[in-house]
């Protein structure tokens, strides 16, 4: 061997002394799982639910409508229905039986409706006369349309409470 060859071999075996990586520690390993469970719920009262106010009418109208509005917020994908009870003073009557009452017992007729034209009765029975839906995770905003036949009854100030309950 040359003297220019074992020279070069003793840079290269230092070269390689420098970048040879240095020893690895053991290691051990482990797994684990992260989770998350996410319950369907539903909300019926943010916002509040507005009134269906009727307003102040002469005892002769007759057709006396009203909108107002309910809101709910529902777990994407959950599917839900609103149902609309009797009210206080239904007499035990259903909801065809709905009815205003003036404090004394003076009861003025009135009924809900799910739609504008103010054909289907909403109601409490699934399936014949509540409001379906599927929830988007945001407030859907639900029109109450009322009606009240006639306004020929004693004057006064008439009101009923009616409970929305939304199941899903």
């Amino acid at each position: 061997m040359t003297r220019i060859q074992s020279w070069l071999s003793t840079v290269l075996l230092a070269a390689a002394a420098l970048y040879a990586p240095a020893s690895q520690a053991q290691t051990a390993t482990t797994t684990f799982n992260v989770t998350l469970t996410i319950q369907s719920s539903c909300t019926v009262n943010t916002p509040a639910a507005t009134n269906v106010a009727f307003g102040t009418h002469p005892s002769t109208d007759i057709d006396i409508d009203a909108v107002g509005q309910l809101n709910v917020n529902c777990t994407p994908g959950t599917g839900y229905t609103i149902a609309l009870d009797e009210g206080l003073n239904a007499g035990g009557g259903g909801v065809a039986a709905r009815a205003m009452i003036n404090g004394a017992s003076d009861l003025v007729p009135y009924q809900l409706y799910a739609d504008a034209g103010r054909t289907a009765i909403w109601g409490e029975t699934v399936g014949t006369d509540t409001v379906a839906g599927v929830g988007t995770g945001a407030v859907q905003a639900y029109p109450v349309y009322g009606r009240v036949p006639s306004a020929s009854f004693p004057a006064a100030s008439y009101a009923d409470t009616i409970t929305a309950t939304v199941a899903y």
